[in-house]
């Protein structure tokens, strides 16, 4: 088989072969359970990147729609025994985080990469991490410091509208960001009737993921980008400065 795919560990995509893919699986036979017929596969995926080499492990739960043959060696469930997936569980890497480039402050990426970590299992603690993260953007990047994230969302909104935002800043994400900060401060901030439960769910934890992930992108990665690429072409400009200045001594040294 091949297939694309991307590595988790290192982000480089890659056409993935037989030799970088294995699965193993086989059917349970169980009396007294609710489940009806079913059965596992394990699926190892090895990068074929040799600066990374890293395998990703999952693990699905399945449900049969009929009997799949019990064979002594593990051999991969063919789909027509496959009903649905009952659960799924990643081992390697234990969150579905992407890799963030070294040049986004380490504290953010620490936050982000937790978030990721705990978000099916604590949607709460996700949320506050992302939440604490979103509020350390606009200070490292903004530079704005109010005390409170509400506070800090009106001064970068007021910024945005005197034209005095850094550069990536939009109404579009400034207005995302004040959308769901009420989430994470369903986290940080306990009800003062504490029989009043909020609950978060995954999903909306993930929600202020994908915008730090977002945000991650349109402003750090394209400021970045964006000073590498000036950076080359004064480098250019320089070298070219430097090579004219040398052919016109050249041209009116004297003859030796």
């Amino acid at each position: 088989m091949s297939q694309s795919w991307t590595c988790p560990f290192c982000a480089r995509a890659q056409i993935i072969t037989n030799p970088q893919f294995d699965i193993i699986g086989r059917a349970f036979v169980l009396e007294r359970q609710r489940f009806g017929h079913i059965g596992f596969e394990v699926t190892a995926i090895a990068c074929a990147n040799p600066e990374c080499g890293e395998v990703e492990l999952s693990c699905e739960f399945l449900s049969l729609n009929q009997p799949a043959p019990v064979v002594n060696q593990w051999a991969r469930i063919e789909k027509e025994f496959k009903a649905r997936v009952i659960e799924a569980q990643k081992f390697r890497p234990k969150s579905q985080s992407k890799v963030q480039p070294e040049f986004i402050p380490l504290p953010l990426r620490e936050d982000y990469y937790e978030a990721c970590a705990i978000r099916n299992a604590s949607p709460k603690s996700a949320a506050t991490l992302a939440r604490r993260c979103l509020q350390g953007m606009i200070r490292d990047f903004c530079g704005i410091s109010k005390g409170t994230l509400g506070g800090e969302i009106e001064a970068l909104r007021k910024r945005l509208e005197e034209g005095a935002a850094p550069r990536g800043v939009t109404e579009e994400s400034v207005d995302a960001i004040d959308a769901v900060r009420s989430i994470g401060s369903i986290g940080a901030h306990m009800e003062r009737d504490i029989n009043i439960i909020v609950d978060v769910g995954p999903g909306e934890a993930q929600a202020l993921i994908e915008l730090i992930e977002l945000l991650f992108e349109e402003w750090y990665t394209a400021q970045h980008q964006r000073a590498a690429k000036l950076a080359r072409v004064n480098a250019i400009a320089a070298e070219k400065k430097a090579e004219l200045a040398e052919a016109k001594m050249k041209l009116i040294a004297p003859p030796t």
